[in-house]
């Protein structure tokens, strides 16, 4: 993935950051973010572990690279589309969930690099 018509930088992967870009390309998913963000951090403290904090970070960073690249939104949402319409059975839905699996890959592995 490059940053070729990226709609906000790569933020840093600090709650504070994130949350400011995910408001930047994803309003509406500020909320969900905030019960998730309170989930794991309970389970983070019942399991004194930060495991949970490790994945929460990683998978909104994730979600906000996507989001940030709207052609990469754009190709996401049309995989997305065909996985959820087609039967398994139809080669195109394999391709579409290829896919989404080369994007969510894609998109970990850049914030991953960092």
């Amino acid at each position: 993935m490059t940053d070729g018509g990226a709609l906000i930088p790569r933020p840093e992967k600090t709650f504070p950051a994130l949350r400011a870009a995910l408001a930047q390309v994803a309003p509406a998913r500020l909320a969900e973010m905030a019960a998730e963000r309170d989930t794991v951090f309970t389970m983070a403290t019942q399991t004194d572990s930060f495991g949970p904090i490790a994945m929460f970070r990683l998978k909104w960073a994730v979600v906000i690279e996507i989001a940030r690249l709207p052609d990469v939104a754009r190709r996401l949402r049309a995989a997305e589309r065909v996985a959820q319409t087609l039967d398994r059975e139809d080669p195109a839905w394999r391709v579409a969930m290829n896919d989404i699996r080369e994007i969510l890959d894609a998109a970990r592995a850049e914030v991953s690099a960092e």
